[in-house]
């Protein structure tokens, strides 16, 4: 679309133009940043929820007059000189608002006069006034113009994971060593929220203490004494033969001493598939939640592993309410390359999934990073396929890949994560001493909403909002 300005000669008392504009959440972040304005009744909840009490900043209302002046009339090449505003009712997140500018005095030296009207969609009046202008003095005729994105820290996709969880029933877990603040803090808000009714495996005096220390009361929660990490992991797996837990949560214990109870031939809680981690990862200006496989467990899988592991994740993300994932197995490059084993790999589990040796979703591979996540890139290399360009789940070559792209993805790109081990009769929450309470909260959620998928084979649904 083109815009082309108007000289002062041009202009006529009684000119007018309006433009349309819908107060977000993201328009009063950002002009917090800007104007350096924190005053809480200008700032919406943490999640961008719409509250009653949160008002647009006036100023944020004003400054919508100069896209009108700028833009339309008189356009391009227009300078205020002044402005005043008298400011009648308050602006809230979703109110549309229609501001119009109109011509009502020419003045010497190129200056017009403008009366400026915002208005709300119910047509009541929110502001108004008068602007002094300079009017443009050469003609410009403009494209559209496009400004680059600005991308703002929400994670809106981990709420909707919580979200699920409303209405299925807590997960009974096994917290194996909870013996810090961070573990136990995580298990209990998870409790709290009911996503899981946890049980308390080590040693009593020091759990005891960091509840002490965080201010928690633990009485009416069970408590498992064990003396040694290597005890307290020992019995968590206990409890799963028993029928007396359906998950396991890691406390501030090393995963291997966790995992090697669960993954031994005798006692264990093995099945036929190989246990594998998938994070799940929620990156700001993604559409959708992203699944990043194995960069936790396994640290060179074979083709075999592949196959387990690419199943794991797709299980979770139909878990997670996504009806056919799309799985792209990643490499360096997008072709086939004998001297590159990984894209073998690919090739044969995108095969596989076409005889249906994977179930539930798309599989394609090998692909790029690039084309597997971005359709212009994947369009760019001339790949038509399902998959590339809209990949939920990316399954990497090895575990040092997977750990250095989630690790990206969160220190970098600002991700959220979570994450679960699956393959093992019960899925097992491996928390990272890294992981901040909402990360804890939201691997939570996602085993209870695993359990609950497999145990009624379908995703639990979000209430409508």
């Amino acid at each position: 679309m083109q815009r082309e300005n108007r000289l002062y000669d041009e202009l006529t008392p009684g000119d007018t133009a309006s433009v349309q504009r819908v107060c977000t959440a993201h328009d009063l972040y950002v002009f917090a940043h800007a104007s350096g304005n924190l005053n809480p009744l200008n700032l919406p909840a943490k999640d961008g929820g719409a509250s009653p009490d949160t008002v647009a900043p006036s100023m944020w209302v004003g400054a919508l007059i100069s896209g009108v002046l700028g833009n339309v009339l008189p356009g391009p090449g227009t300078l205020y000189r002044a402005q005043a505003l008298s400011f009648d009712r308050r602006v809230h997140i979703g109110d549309t608002l229609e501001v119009t500018v109109t011509v009502q005095e020419k003045r010497p030296d190129n200056v017009v006069v403008m009366e400026t009207v915002i208005r709300r969609g119910d047509g009541e009046t929110v502001a108004t006034g008068a602007a002094e202008i300079i009017a443009p003095t050469e003609k410009v005729v403009m494209d559209e113009r496009e400004i680059p994105d600005l991308l703002l820290q929400q994670h809106r996709h981990f709420d909707r994971i919580m979200a699920m969880c409303d209405g299925i029933a807590p997960l009974e877990t096994a917290v194996v060593a909870p013996e810090d603040a961070a573990s136990l803090g995580g298990a209990l808000l998870a409790a709290e929220a009911g996503i899981i009714r946890p049980v308390l495996i080590g040693a009593a005096d020091r759990i005891a203490a960091v509840a002490a220390e965080i201010g928690a009361d633990i009485s009416g929660i069970p408590l498992e004494p064990a003396d040694s990490h290597d005890a307290a992991a020992a019995r968590a797996v206990e409890m799963v033969h028993e029928g007396r837990v359906d998950a396991l949560m890691k406390g501030n214990l090393h995963t291997d001493a966790l995992l090697r109870h669960v993954v031994k031939k005798r006692g264990g809680l093995r099945t036929a598939r190989r246990l594998s981690h998938t994070f799940v990862m929620d990156v700001p200006g993604l559409d959708h939640l992203l699944l990043v496989t194995d960069a936790a467990v396994n640290i060179m899988p074979d083709l075999e592993c592949k196959v387990d592991i690419t199943q794991n994740a797709i299980d979770l993300a139909r878990a997670l309410g996504i009806a056919q994932p799309k799985a792209g197995i990643l490499s360096a490059v997008e072709t086939v390359n004998p001297r590159i084993p990984s894209t073998l790999d690919a090739a044969v589990l995108s095969k596989m999934a076409d005889r249906g040796q994977i179930k539930g979703g798309l599989v394609d591979g090998p692909l790029a990073m690039d084309n597997a996540v971005d359709v212009q890139a994947a369009r760019t290399k001339g790949i038509t396929s399902l998959v590339a360009g809209h990949a939920d789940i990316l399954v990497v070559p090895n575990l040092e890949a997977g750990n250095m792209l989630a690790k990206e993805l969160t220190f970098i790109a600002h991700a959220e994560s979570a994450g679960v081990a699956l393959g093992a009769k019960v899925p097992v929450i491996l928390t990272s001493r890294a992981d901040d309470d909402e990360s804890r909260l939201t691997s939570c959620a996602i085993a209870a909403l695993y359990q609950h998928w497999k145990r009624t084979g379908a995703p639990a649904v979000a209430p409508e909002s």
